[in-house]
């Protein structure tokens, strides 16, 4: 797919969706087998009165030759009370032996074509006025809901704040009065106007939520319309903004980066990245209100509350995690400008990718917009969703990551040409390392019984989903480091790590735990000969602060202040960071 192309809807696909969670609802099988009984019935009845039939059609024949031989078309296909079933058959459908002769002969005799027709009946309403309401996009209307009770309520709490105007410090009391998480009180301020005059007014807020109550049934469409810009149903990156920028600012977890705020836009710009990765399935760039109701997100947002460890957060919002992600990007971006080019990317884990795989990183196979592909660059956004995959090779978007890499032609299959054309390098690496590599021929066998793919002669995106050992599949074709730790291990412990589908701690959180430990030990090394350094530096409570220590004192240049009109998820002013 092109840089920047947007994948569009099918029109065919979302009507043929919806037509089969109609055809499942258990309404809809009850009806349809008493109406397949009922017109059982009456093929009896036609069969067994199928002489007075005949002599009746040849009756209505030669009274009125302009009328229609077949009948009334109009009637529903599905009825309750269906008429004969020679008044339903379509056009097309061939007529008996006995009808067809005697439609020809009376043909024959008068030289015209005859028709015939019933006298109208009274059609039954149709049966779709009758199909109950399946598809809520909005979610499901809910019937016990006080709206006045909840609005209520809200007065009551506004009626606290002085001249009933609340501010954001005051929106989680507004919050709880609108039976919402915590950290819903940003977009809860921002969507009444609050931004704009720095309070919002009981009357504001008060029909701002009404709105939202009579058009929105679950969290999820509550949430989107929240955040979302006027006239779309959807969110996009920058709509996270301000409400990560409020967490940031008001959760205790992260109440140390209040005095670095130069690390606001980049915990932001990460846990945006996060979100997507995991949420937007589509990869259109665009969270709708299924993905959203589909994800854990929402769940996460309400945990901020009760957590007051960020850190146990992990899938969305770890500030470790962030912390190692942002220290491995650092260490590859050599000239700072918050870019990294093939080069840089290739230092990464010691040259353990591919060139030819990074090389279809960099084609924009999975990158996103024509910033993306800056002077042959990638941006610090690109690099969270390439270590995040490159390091837990069996979530669904990271299988869609490589996959998507793998797949030169985009023919939605790996052929054997394209394993080939990625295994070659391996081999070259293997002889350089005096290492005797695998025949292809041999090494294709092996991953066709590891993936046993549905088809032959290709391997489809369904197979390597199906697959528990998708991360050997992919590390034997473009990561030489770990394809030879797999090398190393037996099949039958690899296969016990891959029937692990319950477990609790993910690749990516044991590596992200796995370097921090690391980095935190190397910090702390670096203490005994720089703590009075440190402490000029970075006069932040020593215990909370550890995690900045490490960026602080190889990088004491670094000063990037931040603010929330400022934070640009793709690109960021490099002349007023690093002057």
């Amino acid at each position: 797919m092109s840089p920047g192309k947007v994948l569009q809807p099918v029109l065919k696909m979302k009507v043929d969706e919806l037509f089969l969670c109609w055809l499942s609802q258990p309404a809809t099988q009850l009806m349809l087998k008493d109406c397949l009984r009922r017109i059982k019935n009456e093929e009896k009845t036609e069969i067994g009165n199928g002489d007075s039939g005949n002599s009746r059609n040849e009756r209505m024949t030669n009274k009125n030759s302009s009328q229609c031989i077949l009948g009334d078309t109009r009637l529903p296909l599905l009825s309750f009370n269906p008429p004969q079933l020679s008044t339903t058959l379509p056009l097309a459908t061939p007529a008996g032996p006995r009808n067809a002769s005697n439609v020809r002969a009376t043909r024959r005799s008068s030289g015209t074509k005859v028709v015939q027709t019933k006298k109208e009946e009274t059609l039954q309403p149709s049966l779709s006025q009758n199909i109950p309401t399946f598809y809520f996009p909005r979610g499901c209307p809910k019937e016990k809901v006080n709206i006045d009770a909840v609005i209520a309520k809200i007065e009551r709490t506004f009626s606290e704040f002085p001249n009933e105007r609340a501010t954001l410090e005051d929106m989680g009391k507004v919050a709880k009065a609108c039976e919402c998480p915590l950290y819903w009180k940003g977009p809860l301020f921002y969507c009444a106007g609050g931004e704009r005059t720095g309070y919002v007014s009981v009357h504001k807020f008060v029909a701002m939520w009404r709105k939202i109550l009579q058009t929105c049934y679950d969290d999820a469409a509550k949430f989107v319309h929240l955040l979302m810009n006027p006239g779309c149903n959807y969110l996009v990156q920058e709509d996270f903004i301000p409400f990560l920028q409020d967490v940031v600012n008001s959760h205790p977890g992260l109440s140390f980066l209040k005095e670095a705020s130069e690390f606001h836009s980049r915990y932001i710009t990460t846990v945006i990245q996060r979100i997507f990765y995991t949420v937007n399935r589509s990869w259109s760039g665009k969270i709708t209100c299924n993905e959203l109701r589909k994800s854990n997100f929402l769940q996460n947002v309400a945990l901020l509350e009760e957590e007051a460890d960020i850190n146990q957060l992990t899938d969305y919002f770890s500030y470790e995690h962030f912390y190692v992600i942002y220290c491995k990007f650092w260490e590859l971006d050599t000239d700072h400008d918050l870019y990294i080019d093939r080069k840089d990317l290739a230092r990464h884990n010691d040259h353990a990718i591919s060139n030819r795989m990074i090389e279809r990183i960099f084609s924009g196979a999975v990158t996103r917009g024509r910033k993306a592909q800056k002077d042959g660059k990638i941006s610090y956004a690109d690099f969270v969703w390439f270590l995040i995959s490159e390091e837990d090779k069996k979530t669904p978007t990271s299988i869609e990551y490589w996959f998507r890499c793998m797949d030169l032609d985009g023919d939605g299959a790996l052929s054997m040409y394209e394993l080939e054309y990625f295994y070659e390098e391996q081999c070259q690496k293997l002889d350089n390392m005096a290492i005797e590599p695998l025949p292809f021929e041999d090494c294709l066998c092996q991953m066709l019984d590891l993936v046993k793919p549905q088809y032959e002669g290709k391997i489809t995106l369904h197979d390597l989903k199906r697959c528990k050992l998708t991360n050997v599949f992919f590390d034997t074709f473009f990561n030489i480091e770990k394809y030879l730790d797999h090398e190393q291990k037996d099949q039958f412990s690899m296969l016990r790590d891959g029937e692990g589908d319950s477990q609790e701690v993910s690749d990516w959180e044991k590596y992200a735990a796995e370097e921090y430990d690391i980095l935190v030990a190397e910090e702390a090394a670096s203490d005994q000969w720089n703590d009075g350094y440190e402490a000029e530096l970075n006069p932040v409570d020593h215990q909370k602060a550890n995690v900045l220590k490490y960026q602080m004192e190889k990088r004491p240049f670094f000063e990037m202040p931040s603010h929330l009109a400022d934070v640009d998820l793709d690109e960021y002013d490099y002349e007023e960071d690093f002057e």
